[in-house]
């Protein structure tokens, strides 16, 4: 990887990382349905617009209800799980629970596509099992309702980041991947519209919240995705793929510094073995 691309992917992984971190800030004083519409609204805006200077906006007069599926598996139903996950347990600890999205994404192509389960990804979906259960087991996090419904909603959203991977390797081959983010985008957007108008804060959010929310879509997900795009087109599908074990470890260093949230051995614990599961799920064996 040239080293311009290197940066691209450390940068990527610290934006992306940092999400939870704005997520946090904002759902507590916007709710999680408009904190999660404004963000996919306004970052449609910003990446149409980009499409439109660049020529790559999708064909949705053709293929609208794919892009709405998509909207809704890849974007709609995993921002509000991760937002509800947040606001329950911490950024550090949804992101790093988030980071099982290729275990998820193996065991849907296994069962979709047919694709085979070699030994390594065996042992690597054993390993995250034992990683989530160590991070849940160990957790800084008093055992609660609302703690375990953070679990169960970082997970899911997990699992359909997973579906959304699958369906869209199905679907969307031969688009450009601008496209198919601005395609995503747009139909998130108006599969959440309506909830912008019924989850409206009752309060005038602070200068502070309305710099987090903008920032959440523009520079984290709208400029995020530009990256993406170009590290894929630069260096490869799979070196890119390599941002899923640095976006857990930005968001745990942002949350400790930033937020001051609660690290124990068992966060590490957890995390470094989801890690591992993760890098035998990906990686073919020889």
């Amino acid at each position: 990887m040239k080293p311009i691309d290197l940066a691209r992917l450390f940068l990527l992984a610290a934006l992306w990382g940092s999400s939870y971190l704005f997520i946090r800030i904002t759902v507590p004083a916007l709710g999680v349905f408009f904190t999660i519409s404004l963000r996919v609204i306004v970052a449609a805006c910003a990446l149409s617009l980009y499409g439109l200077f660049t020529q790559q906006l999708p064909n949705l007069k053709t293929r609208w209800l794919s892009y709405f599926l998509l909207g809704l598996l890849n974007n709609a139903i995993p921002f509000i799980l991760i937002a509800i996950a947040v606001a329950n347990l911490n950024a550090s600890i949804a992101a790093i629970l988030n980071a099982t999205t290729p275990l998820f994404t193996a065991i849907i192509a296994a069962i979709w596509l047919k694709e085979p389960l070699d030994r390594r990804k065996i042992v690597g979906l054993l390993l995250g099992i034992v990683g989530v259960a160590i991070l849940v087991g160990w957790s800084p996090l008093s055992l609660s309702l609302p703690v375990i419904i953070g679990w169960i909603s970082a997970l899911i959203a997990a699992l359909f980041y997973g579906i959304a991977a699958v369906y869209a390797r199905r679907k969307f081959m031969d688009n450009r991947a601008t496209e198919t983010a601005i395609g995503q985008l747009i139909g998130s957007s108006v599969l959440l519209f309506p909830a912008t108008f019924v989850s409206i804060p009752s309060t005038i959010p602070s200068s502070g919240v309305i710099l987090a929310v903008v920032t959440l879509a523009t520079v984290c997900t709208a400029f995020a995705y530009l990256l993406y795009f170009q590290l894929i087109s630069n260096a490869g599908a799979t070196p890119a793929a390599t941002v899923t074990f640095l976006i857990p470890v930005f968001s745990l260093l942002f949350g400790k510094m930033l937020l001051s949230e609660p690290v124990n051995f068992g966060v590490i614990v957890g995390l470094l073995t989801i890690l591992l599961s993760i890098r035998l799920v990906i990686s073919k064996e020889h």
